[in-house]
């Protein structure tokens, strides 16, 4: 299943090289609900909120409102009354990265308070990787922690997990599908995989391997063809 992503930066739909060089940028935010028409899940990504340099929340209030598919979002979510000040909104879920871990370890404390108030089944936890190291804080920290060591023990805390391969993200190279399936190995949990993936081929593949297929650059700029329910 491909899911498309909207990622907010200034009130904008941007999409980044690797989480740094800006590549392109939609100012019709909410018109791409249209253009996502037919998709079953979205996912919002606010990056100004994950890089602590300000909030896109009056967009993902109206994407919530607006959407006729299920709304994932994520991005700065370090807190569990922020977390459910989001699901108020309409969210099905709410995706957490950084704030999942502590110096350098597992933060089972901020995430067991989170499973507590919202549900397990609220939470997909976001692993996101560069050179095979976990990355945080709009992935300008690299963790010694590898995903495959701390799945198992995250699994308890959420439903899901999503995981982006940040060393093809924005690039349009294609990901590295050898990779996501020796990362499949490493949890029941389903898996929701993203960076690169620019073809059917490599969506199709993922699927084989029991993964959906987060997509950004590939959707924006038409090199992804898909059937769509209109």
């Amino acid at each position: 299943m491909i899911i498309p992503c909207i990622d907010l930066q200034g009130g904008r739909a941007v999409q980044l090289v690797r989480g740094r060089k800006r590549a392109l940028a939609v100012g019709d935010v909410l018109g791409l609900l249209e253009e996502f028409h037919g998709y079953p899940i979205l996912h919002v990504i606010d990056l100004d909120a994950a890089m602590r340099k300000g909030s896109n929340a009056q967009w993902i209030k109206k994407l919530c409102a607006s959407a006729k598919m299920k709304v994932r979002v994520g991005g700065g979510i370090r807190t569990v009354a922020h977390a459910a000040k989001i699901l108020s909104w309409g969210a099905e879920k709410i995706i957490v990265g950084s704030a999942a871990f502590k110096n350098g370890k597992v933060n089972r404390g901020f995430l067991a308070a989170l499973a507590k108030r919202v549900g397990r089944k609220r939470v997909i936890v976001a692993i996101d990787t560069d050179d095979g190291r976990i990355v945080v804080r709009g992935w300008r920290e690299k963790l010694k922690l590898r995903p495959q060591e701390v799945m198992p023990s995250l699994e308890p805390f959420c439903s899901e997990f999503l995981s982006t391969f940040v060393d093809n993200e924005g690039t349009m190279k294609g990901t590295d599908l050898s990779w996501f399936r020796k990362l499949r190995k490493s949890t029941k949990l389903s898996i929701t995989a993203a960076g690169g993936i620019r073809s059917m081929r490599e969506v199709n593949l993922l699927e084989r391997a029991g993964m959906n297929a987060a997509v950004g650059m590939a959707i924006y700029t038409g090199k992804l063809k898909t059937k769509r329910s209109r």
